[in-house]
């Protein structure tokens, strides 16, 4: 019997829990979300949704390009966001230095603590 794809809470609490333990990494994660009343058919703007930028470090999931609840127990990501590239960057992160170690690629390429390791 196939196993149901994890929802957007699960997947962000098991890559946040990836990432507490190595802090000398930041993962990225790029993709689409719903724009609520409006319906989301796919990627773009026109359609229903609006690209998103959410950085996962240290444990915590922080989003720069949309506003998150203050209650770091509520996930970063509503249901319905679709997670299009995850990059695995080396941390602390450094904006004007960014050093990419892997990706991007799959989101759930990264849920393996092996893909965390050192490039």
């Amino acid at each position: 019997m196939p196993s149901n794809p994890p929802t957007i809470a699960e997947l962000l609490a098991a890559l946040e829990e990836l990432s507490r333990s190595r802090s000398d990494r930041v993962l990225r994660l790029r993709g689409c979300l719903p724009i609520p009343g409006t319906g989301s058919d796919g990627p773009g703007g026109a359609d229903g949704s609006e690209p998103f930028e959410l950085l996962i470090f240290r444990g915590f999931s922080s989003s720069v390009s949309h506003p998150t609840a203050f209650d770091p127990d509520q996930p970063a990501l509503p249901e319905g966001a679709v997670i299009e590239t995850a990059e695995l960057l080396e941390g602390p992160l450094n904006p004007a230095a960014e050093r990419l170690l892997a990706g991007p690629g799959p989101v759930q390429e990264f849920l393996s603590p092996e893909h965390w390791q050192s490039a």
